[in-house]
């Protein structure tokens, strides 16, 4: 059976905006990496901030439908919202003030579930604040296996500067990171292939996605590597993209476990996941067909 998974983060309603009016979305990269293993048959718990609101009752039945436990932090300010909206075909992206000041309490329950969990998972947090930060280093402490996918976004981020010296940081918590080529270009100015194998410094594992380039694993002075397996006609909406091919490497070290791993069918099955995923609407993970694969 696959190890158990807490996954720490945001959950959060997106709120999409066009022509044709407005969508509202149960999302936040956090949520879609729990039920991403979920639906890869990975038992997952999500440790997230959401309002006692209707929209905090979208993300509860949401989850209970791909039997994802929650242990929540309630917040009175609301359930955070992102608002996509396309000014002259270009997205345009804000934040609710919820989100910009989301934080985590790390409570006794959901210490609990941190520590019942063999792998916990962290993704889209504030590694910017301090406070924050610090309970949470506190929480994972011990924890034998850590993986981290820091999604930065402009609109959440207080300071870049602050968030990358956390984040490195954190490499002596966190055995894995995952970063994507846009998080890389944020926070660093630089290619996520420059940043990566400095990255070995700090994190054991680096796992890289690049896009249209697919994406690499780095332990040591190993490197493996398998390009995309999207079809760029096929492409219907890239988001959870990234948050697809974390929960499926998630799934296969739950499974195996990290020593035990084999990388390059790991990856191939993380490409194949994530081209199923965006050739489809919304963030939810896909599984390819056996013909897809």
């Amino acid at each position: 059976m696959p190890q158990h998974v807490v996954v720490i983060g945001d959950a959060l309603i997106d709120e999409l905006v066009d022509e044709e009016g407005t969508t509202h979305i149960v999302g936040g990269s956090a949520l879609n990496v729990a039920v991403g293993l979920s639906i890869l048959g990975v038992p997952a718990c999500l440790v997230a901030m959401i309002g006692d609101d209707v929209d905090g009752a979208l993300i509860r039945a949401h989850l209970a439908d791909h039997g994802v436990e929650l242990v929540p932090t309630i917040t009175r300010q609301g359930t955070g919202v992102a608002r996509s909206e396309r000014v002259g075909g270009e997205p345009h992206y804000s934040f609710s003030d919820s989100m910009v000041r989301r934080a985590i309490d790390f409570d006794d329950a959901q210490r609990a579930a941190i520590t019942d969990a063999e792998v916990v998972a962290i993704s889209g947090f504030p590694f910017d604040v301090a406070p924050q930060l610090e309970l949470l280093a506190d929480a994972v402490a011990g924890r034998p296996l850590v993986a981290v996918d820091p999604n930065p976004r402009t609109g959440l981020l207080h300071d870049a500067e602050a968030f990358r010296r956390g984040l490195e940081s954190f490499g002596g918590t966190a055995q894995l990171i995952k970063l994507g080529d846009d998080d890389a270009r944020l926070l660093w100015g630089e290619p996520v292939a420059e940043v990566a194998p400095r990255l070995l410094a700090r994190y054991p594992y680096v796992l890289a996605t690049e896009g249209g380039d697919g994406a690499s694993i780095r332990i040591g002075d190993a490197r493996w590597r398998h390009p995309s397996l999207v079809a760029p006609d096929a492409i219907v909406d890239t988001m959870g993209a990234g948050d697809s091919v974390f929960a499926s490497v998630l799934a296969e070290i739950a499974t195996a476990g990290i020593g035990d791993v084999d990388w390059f069918d790991a990856l191939a099955r993380a490409m194949g996941i994530a081209a199923a995923t965006i050739a489809e609407p919304g963030a939810l993970l896909r599984v390819p067909s056996r013909g897809g694969e």
